[in-house]
């Protein structure tokens, strides 16, 4: 997808006053809790130092001239605990084939040999229509400690924070789309990128497809959003399609119970496609507490809240604390109402001989999102070809 040309163009009209008439995904949560509460008067220097004393910082966004390493992450095992999640699925044949590294495959339909190497980053333009909107990469990873393994990336999100300060897109990639894989010469599982580079090979990948430069990234394990849950005492989730444990209707939940919600996959009519659409509603659900009254004015829950949001986040080198804060001031009216949720466009799960099962990507109509998001007209964004029931054609 190449990049578009602007040149030329009138500049846009204003479109100011036209818009308003878990494990891993926590990391969405904890970045949109500190745009906002960081901003909040008389708590914002004693939650900058919470959050300063709590993330860490890491080279994760390869933009312009970095350099990529492709390097295959093998998973170094991990001591695990009591709570692990880590036998979940155990005896299932279709998670014993996730443990291993999806292949790459090149374009005579072959596994691709992939040694060790690097490649120069490049990054898609600013369009000019885009104005001030922001890109953050949010990735979840099953890793507790990323020095030790990078974790598989079971949960990857793009938030698009839009010009106007007033709206946010969280755009879910389906771990399993089958996309081109930057510097391999080859295609595979979008989370493939991430097992065989990290976040930097993992922002190359991504960029190609949506067409935008990706600003800032963020990686967080489900310990965060356990911890986040909790901290709020709880939310209320709507469960949109029934499974054991969860029976369809408002369910208030706590972090235990949310993170089974999350992880759920296989009761599900479109498996990994509505176990996106599981995490989307929770995180709705803690967006909607995180931002009402009762925690905003509750010095002891904010605070509570800022810490589990920012306990075992790492971010880009590049991500300041001021920054975050002078971004949460600029968004301080959004609620939960004002945050959207979509999944990547998709037209079917299909079985490759070589990869396995895949979710195929929709290549025009990621065009037409690419359009929306270089735009920064996503309020108008329609998908009218990812199946909505089935797994397609």
């Amino acid at each position: 997808m190449g990049h578009h040309d602007t040149s030329g163009r009138a500049p846009a009209p204003s479109r100011r006053g036209r818009r308003r008439p878990l494990r891993s995904l926590a990391a969405g949560i904890g970045v949109l809790a500190l745009l906002g509460v960081l901003a909040l008067g008389g708590y914002a220097f004693y939650l900058q130092r919470t959050v300063e004393g709590n993330i860490v910082r890491e080279d994760l966004n390869a933009q312009n001239d970095a350099v990529v390493t492709i390097s295959p992450d093998l998973g170094t095992s991990q001591p695990e605990d009591e709570d692990s999640d880590a036998s979940d699925d155990e005896g299932d044949p279709e998670q014993v084939e996730d443990e291993g590294l999806a292949p790459i495959v090149g374009e005579d339909g072959q596994a691709v040999d992939l040694e060790a190497s690097e490649f120069t980053a490049t990054t898609p333009d600013r369009p000019a229509e885009a104005g001030r909107a922001q890109n953050f990469l949010i990735v979840g990873t099953d890793s507790r400690d990323l020095s030790v393994e990078r974790g598989r990336s079971d949960v990857i999100v793009l938030m698009h924070i839009n010009d106007e300060r007033d709206r946010v897109d969280l755009i879910h990639f389906p771990r399993d789309l089958f996309v081109p894989i930057a510097g391999t010469g080859g295609s595979s599982k979008i989370n493939a990128a991430y097992a065989y580079g990290g976040a930097p090979l993992l922002v190359q990948t991504l960029q190609p497809l949506v067409d935008v430069p990706i600003d800032h990234v963020v990686i967080v394990n489900f310990e965060s959003f356990r911890a986040m849950t909790d901290s709020i005492g709880g939310v209320d989730v709507n469960v949109a399609e029934a499974s054991p444990g969860f029976p369809q209707g408002v369910m208030h939940m706590d972090g235990a119970t949310g993170l089974s919600f999350v992880r759920e996959r296989y009761a599900l009519s479109q498996g990994d496609i509505s176990r996106g659409q599981r995490q989307q509603a929770f995180i709705k659900g803690i967006m909607t507490k995180a931002l009402s009254r009762d925690t905003l004015t509750n010095p002891g829950r904010l605070a509570n809240f800022v810490d589990a949001a920012t306990t075992n986040l790492t971010v880009d080198a590049d991500l300041q604390v001021g920054d975050m804060r002078d971004l949460g001031f600029s968004m301080r009216s959004v609620r939960g109402d004002d945050i959207n949720f979509v999944t990547a466009p998709w037209s079917g799960i299909d079985s490759h001989p070589v990869a396995g099962s895949i979710v195929v990507m929709a290549d025009d109509q990621m065009q037409t999102l690419s359009d929306h998001l270089r735009a920064d007209t996503m309020e108008s964004y329609a998908d009218p070809v990812s199946p909505r029931s089935g797994f397609g054609g």
